[in-house]
């Protein structure tokens, strides 16, 4: 059997169907257009879907089930979307709306969930039995297998790692807490801690980057410069490692993973950013003589979303 995996973001969606080894046989996308009602956006889902298949050169009938990808929760039990920031949704009953159109079985998960399973299934992770998919984008995602499976909790509303709160009464968060991991981990972050390094090194190679304009500042710019030898760029980013590793170890502590992945923009990096991470966490690791988790750089890239939403039906 073949798989419809759905990656539904604020600008686009994405869909695909899928093999069971993870495999992409046709894909396509549209504009999510994300000022419409709910109605209309899941509508063109369903059409999407049914594109993708067709470019496939199958018919529904060869279709398992249909997974999706989304940025916020959902509630297993009911198939109602609670709450999505990026689209402006709440209490959606994504599920009940799907079959509208099509009678197939839906699954929906978290977008980073999905990216990490697919990892898991396809990507670096495949054949482990337990990893952690960390995103480093914007903010701070996180997708967690467990036995193969991925976990979300009890209520759906696990795995969202950009919100440990790393420092008390730390960096004012989005969601109105203090000190999450994402204000130290995200390309947000970066950019928030070179602003205020060049407002006192003026003479920074991140400046002569961006124009002499800090709001052009981003995360490339700043990477940039401290692989060039740049002292801010090395400052900023060293600061930015020290945040991530500390969250990587409390994930290590709490979950003894086998892996965990690096996705994201801020990944984009490379191996200038593993090997700085890798190196900061060995003095933080608690248990010295043992084994832990390996840190890796993940591989799907943009597909990681349609590959694991499609397979949540596996």
């Amino acid at each position: 059997m073949k798989y419809i995996g759905v990656d539904l973001g604020g600008t686009g969606i994405k869909a695909g169907v899928v093999t069971q080894e993870g495999e992409i046989l046709s894909k396509g996308s549209k504009p999510t257009r994300n000022e419409r009602h709910y109605s209309e956006i899941i509508a063109d889902i369903a059409a999407l879907c049914g594109e993708v298949v067709r470019d496939a050169g199958l018919t529904m009938a060869d279709i398992a089930s249909i997974g999706v990808g989304v940025p916020g929760i959902c509630d297993p039990k009911t198939g109602v979307i609670p709450f999505c920031t990026n689209l402006g949704w709440h209490e959606v009953p994504f599920v009940a709306e799907m079959h509208k159109y099509i009678d197939l079985p839906v699954q929906v998960s978290n977008d980073a969930t999905v990216a990490g399973f697919a990892e898991s299934i396809a990507g670096v992770s495949a054949g482990t039995e337990s990893s952690v998919f960390v995103t480093l984008g914007t903010g701070v995602g996180g997708g967690i297998v467990i036995g193969g499976r991925p976990y979300s909790g009890a209520h759906g509303v696990g795995s969202e790692i950009g919100h440990m709160i790393l420092q008390m009464d730390g960096e004012l968060c989005t969601c109105g807490n203090r000190g999450c991991f994402e204000r130290y981990a995200s390309a947000t972050a970066i950019i928030r801690e070179a602003k205020k390094a060049v407002a006192e090194h003026p003479e920074s190679a991140i400046m002569a980057k961006c124009g002499g304009d800090p709001e052009k500042i981003n995360a490339k710019i700043v990477i940039d410069s401290a692989k060039e030898g740049d002292e801010t760029g090395k400052a900023v980013f060293d600061g930015y490692v020290k945040g991530l590793a500390h969250g990587l170890v409390s994930i290590i502590n709490i979950l003894d993973p086998e892996v965990i992945v690096l996705g994201g923009g801020v990944s984009m990096a490379g191996d200038f950013l593993l090997d700085a991470v890798r190196e900061a966490m060995k003095p933080l690791i608690f248990y010295k003589t043992m084994p832990y988790a390996r840190v890796e750089l993940a591989r799907l890239g943009a597909d990681a979303g349609i590959i694991g939403a499609a397979l949540l039906g596996r």
